[in-house]
């Protein structure tokens, strides 16, 4: 009996570890696990600096908490003073142009096109204080503006149209006592609003990433991960890894989902082959400007117009502006399946002064270099804005004009409405040449679209790149794409391989019933 019992028992006992193999995976660390830990436990500042008797003295000015930072953050103001945030350029390899200094300062958009001459107005989204026409002082490390980036009460503002300036009635004492290292707050109030509006440039950036949901961005969510701008764009000596395409040129200092995820995330191994040459954000961003709608187009041609000679503006259903008499006409979308490019980190830019050689089709602002045969290209998804700006026909060459004043009779569109004064004062201010003539020409920008990340079972499914009718990749057609493309020679081999697959099979089959057939008679003949 004892035996019997014995034998039951090491009979369950591999019975329960049977089923517990079969019923659950061995489990091994996974990646998402990994990034679970390393980001689940969030900052805690480790110094209070509220504590800090020299920072409870009233401050009158930002560059008075300026000085402070300095004295006891020695050297930092140096690494800012060299990052592309305080100067707006920084020297970058262009294909064909060679080294050269590229920013916001010569390179040209087809938003508010540019910042000569209305550097007063622009800089509100800049790390310094003390902008203008006239100049503005890059040497002087008073001018940095440290709360911009590093208050945490969520209080700090930059007044419109004073240079980079403050509103004169934040409270400094308080701002100074709580500042830290970086929130989506702090970013967010330049490059979720950058153009002039909410999400109006990048497309995947809107006010909704403060605190977003996780049907918005599954990395941001406040709901999941809730990571800040920071964790990715990570920063050593106050240089920010990341490349913003509309300025950039070269393929370094970037961030891949892969830095995190690795190239191999997926079960699936055909998956992972995909990410050779197909980039994350392909799959996982099928749509962007989420719940928020961003410019798709801007014409530049029909600004100016006046009712009972004052500006007027007109509104969609959602309170976009579709028509402001400083700026012209505009066309919204939202929840929008992104355009694709092959791209290989490297980009070109129209640049102040720059001849256009063909006026008759679109002029590409900033055109993204890559191909399937390039080793380094992926397929990325992008935002296509497309304008109609002004342009000399003369000179061939797009027109900075001077949009922004504080008087009227200076010149400035904003402020007269007439294009041959904002031109003339403008191209004056870039230093360029102005023929006098005036035309219009259109414009694209692309817009690489990297956040408002979906969630796996949200993301692009196969079906939707790998067919016939209304693939996503339609408009690259540099390479054979299965489900997609037809072509006869591929066709007729597929054809010839089935046809031979299954005569073998038949010759094969057939052998095999031959030789069991002669076998057997071979064992009767023998019996």
């Amino acid at each position: 009996m004892k035996k019997i019992i014995g034998s039951l028992g090491v009979l369950i006992l591999v019975i329960i570890v049977a089923v517990g193999t079969l019923t659950t995976k061995n489990y091994e660390e996974t990646v998402l696990d990994k990034l679970r830990d390393s980001f689940g436990e969030k900052h805690i500042p480790s110094v209070d600096h509220s504590k800090f008797a020299r920072l409870q003295k009233e401050f009158h000015s930002p560059n008075e908490v300026t000085a402070e930072c300095i004295e006891c953050h020695n050297k930092r103001h140096e690494e800012v003073m060299h990052s592309n945030h305080w100067n707006w350029e920084r020297e970058e390899y262009i294909e064909g142009r060679g080294i050269v200094s590229i920013g916001k300062k010569n390179a040209m958009n087809n938003f508010c096109i540019g910042t000569q001459g209305n550097e007063k107005s622009c800089a509100k989204c800049h790390i310094g204080y003390g902008m203008d026409e006239k100049g503005f002082s890059f040497t002087d490390a008073n001018n940095i503006d440290c709360l911009v980036c590093h208050d945490n009460t969520e209080t700090y503002a930059k007044a419109p149209n004073a240079g980079g300036e403050p509103l004169a009635t934040l409270n400094f004492n308080k701002i100074a006592e709580n500042v830290g290292k970086p929130k989506r707050s702090n970013c967010g109030v330049c490059h979720f609003f950058g153009g002039g509006g909410d999400n109006v440039k990048h497309g995947d950036l809107s006010s909704l990433m403060f605190e977003p949901s996780s049907d918005i961005d599954v990395h941001m969510a406040i709901d999941g991960m809730d990571l800040q701008c920071v964790d990715c764009h990570t920063t050593e000596q106050h240089i920010i890894a990341g490349k913003m395409y509309s300025l950039s040129s070269m393929n370094h200092n970037r961030i891949f989902c892969e830095d995190c995820h690795t190239a191999t995330p997926h079960e699936k191994e055909i998956l992972n082959e995909h990410t050779l040459k197909v980039a994350c954000q392909t799959c996982h961003i099928p749509i962007y400007a989420k719940e928020k709608s961003t410019k798709m187009t801007w014409d530049w041609s029909k600004a100016g117009k006046l009712k009972n000679g004052q500006p007027y503006h007109e509104e969609d259903s959602l309170g976009n502006h579709t028509y402001l008499s400083i700026k012209g006409s505009f066309t919204w979308d939202r929840n929008i399946k992104p355009e694709y490019q092959w791209f290989n980190g490297t980009a070109s830019h129209y640049l102040e002064g720059d001849v256009i050689d063909d006026t008759t089709k679109a002029l590409v602002m900033n055109e993204l270099h890559g191909s399937y045969k390039d080793s380094e290209s992926k397929i990325i998804p992008v935002k296509v804005h497309r304008a109609i700006q002004p342009f000399d026909p003369v000179n061939k060459i797009l027109i900075q004009p001077k949009l922004y004043s504080d008087n009227k009779g200076e010149g400035a569109f904003w402020q007269d409405f007439n294009w041959q004064t904002a031109s003339k004062e403008g191209m004056k201010d870039a230093g360029l040449p102005f023929s006098g003539n005036i035309s219009f020409i259109h414009t694209e920008m692309n817009w690489p679209i990297n956040h408002q990340v979906s969630s796996a079972i949200n993301s692009v499914h196969c079906s939707e790149c790998h067919t016939r009718e209304n693939s996503r990749l339609a408009q690259l057609n540099d390479f054979y794409m299965p489900g997609r493309d037809y072509s006869k020679v591929v066709d007729f081999l597929g054809i010839w391989n089935i046809i031979l697959a299954i005569v073998g099979i038949i010759i094969h089959g057939s052998l095999r019933i031959f030789a069991a057939k002669k076998l057997n008679n071979g064992v009767k003949n023998n019996d």
